[in-house]
């Protein structure tokens, strides 16, 4: 069979630290006297602060935008500091697995680079991806494929043979559009919500590498 590969989503698969970022949400909202609507949090998972921002309705000028995305990140790290991140049960597993049948693994994530050096420190898991694309390495976030499309040129493999893991619908959208298989977390949605992907499942745990092949050979 042809090499293949996995490319990562990060918060919601790898990692969970989705108590920090709404938290964190809801800090600059109070900070700045600005509302945020019910739901905003799940409305808005996966996707790039320069989307979340205009769409809640704070501020459409560049330079607003990003003061506000700094200042919500700046606070999102002051929490992970403090309170630390969980690892989802069964991420270490599945990527030391990848790594030691030896099959390529990237990190495709909307995540600002900042965050994730910090978020490295504490868990070691760069060690265990061969390529790292974040937010700040792509011109659009998803569900625009082009964070996955950039993992899959980094690794060599073509798009067609790479299978992804995602929680949120807007990186399940974009490994559609990029044109790979998806295997849905049911981290943030619940299984019977995530029907579109090709396999969908609880957790990590009960993926296998064997699965992965089974469906990378149904790749063409």
């Amino acid at each position: 069979m042809k090499q293949w590969g996995v490319l990562f989503d990060w918060d919601g698969v790898v990692i969970d630290s989705s108590a920090q970022h709404e938290r964190a949400w809801e800090l600059i909202a109070e900070e700045r006297g600005l509302s945020l609507p019910e739901g905003h949090f799940k409305a808005g998972f996966g996707k790039k602060n320069e989307v979340i921002i205009p769409a809640l309705g704070w501020a459409t000028d560049p330079s607003e935008v990003n003061a506000l995305s700094f200042r919500k990140e700046e606070l999102y790290r002051e929490l992970v500091a403090k309170d630390g991140v969980l690892i989802l049960p069964g991420a270490r597993e599945l990527l030391l697995s990848l790594k030691e049948e030896g099959v390529p693994r990237a990190l495709g994530s909307s995540t600002p680079r900042e965050n994730l050096d910090a978020l490295f420190a504490a868990t070691g898991l760069d060690a265990l991806f061969d390529e790292i694309v974040c937010g700040s390495d792509v011109l659009h976030g998803k569900p625009d494929p082009e964070v996955f499309l950039k993992g899959a040129s980094l690794l060599g493999i073509e798009p067609v043979r790479c299978i992804v893991i995602e929680d949120a619908f807007a990186g399940i959208e974009a490994s559609r559009r990029a044109g790979m298989k998806v295997v849905g977390v049911a981290t943030t949605n619940p299984v019977d919500e995530l029907l579109m992907c090709d396999l969908a499942v609880s957790s990590l745990e009960e993926i296998t590498i064997v699965e992965l092949s089974v469906l990378a050979g149904s790749l063409s």
